[in-house]
């Protein structure tokens, strides 16, 4: 899938060739794919449709977007999320700098040329607060002297427009496992494991068929190494803002995983505390 841009006024989406890309605002009532790209997944989507989770996920990833052409943003983080990842979307460099100040991103999509602050002082700003969110800037000027002046500011990585989604999804990615800790190729417990490169789960050495948000809660849990998760921190962790505080997702999502896991019982409930594998 390639997404072009021609300047800050005459941005495009370019669905992939034979396909109704099912995006936000992009072609209004076709929210549809051809039946030929449908699979059985949790994203509707097949391998070489805009994604498929089952490919390759980003469990427990928080990304912002902040482009501000809307059609074009809104379309990078609908993709993002059907790759696994928690996305919030923004518009302009104010607004980025709210949720900034609140949220901790693992990586930062940003458009060079924002209204409002402009992406070069955000770009500072997050490189300046050293909380360690990654950058990776978008923008249509593409020469050297424009990549060299844009890592200069902070920036981790530079993405000219137009650009390859599939591009644009392996440099968040890699630039994800800069701005983490380093995590053991395998984690365990028990006999449960989980394997996040090959993004595969198993207990007892059966493997377990998980959606995309029982993947990513399984994932945090065993991270945790026996800490206990509160459901504020899975819900920020494996969702974005867009869900409701008040949701029952992390309960429901916690249930279905352990109709899964078998007996006997590897999640704990702590009481007032949130959930654990393999606490004392």
């Amino acid at each position: 899938m390639h997404l072009v841009a021609a300047g800050r006024s005459g941005h495009q989406v370019r669905p992939p060739r034979g396909r109704l890309a099912a995006y936000p605002g992009v072609g209004a009532g076709r929210a549809a794919v051809e039946t030929a790209d449908r699979g059985n997944d949790d994203t509707g989507l097949t391998p070489g449709g805009l994604a498929c989770w089952k490919h390759e996920s980003a469990a427990s990833m928080r990304v912002l977007v902040a482009e501000d052409f809307e059609i074009l943003a809104r379309s990078i983080g609908t993709g993002l999320r059907r790759e696994g990842m928690a996305v919030d979307v923004v518009l302009d460099g104010d607004d980025a700098l709210e949720h900034l100040a609140v949220t901790r991103y693992d990586v930062v999509v940003l458009d060079r040329d924002l209204p409002g602050v402009h992406g070069d002082e955000v770009c500072r700003r997050i490189a300046a607060d050293g909380a360690g969110s990654r950058v990776l800037m978008l923008t249509a000027a593409s020469t050297i002297r424009d990549r060299v002046e844009g890592l200069g500011l902070g920036a981790d990585d530079y993405l000219p427009k137009p650009f390859d989604f599939a591009e644009l999804v392996a440099r968040v990615r890699a630039l994800a496992r800069r701005s983490a800790p380093a995590a053991p190729p395998v984690l365990a417990s028990g006999e449960l494991s989980l394997d996040p490169g090959r993004k595969v789960a198993q207990r007892g050495g059966r493997r377990l068929e998980l959606s995309p948000k029982e993947f990513a809660v399984l994932e945090c849990l065993l991270a945790a190494g026996g800490r206990v998760v509160s459901a504020e921190e899975l819900l920020e962790r494996v969702w974005d803002e867009m869900a409701d505080p008040f949701t029952t997702a992390v309960k429901s999502t916690i249930r279905r995983l352990r109709a899964k896991l078998g007996d006997p019982p590897v999640v704990e409930t702590v009481r007032e505390g949130g959930y654990r594998i393999g606490g004392g």
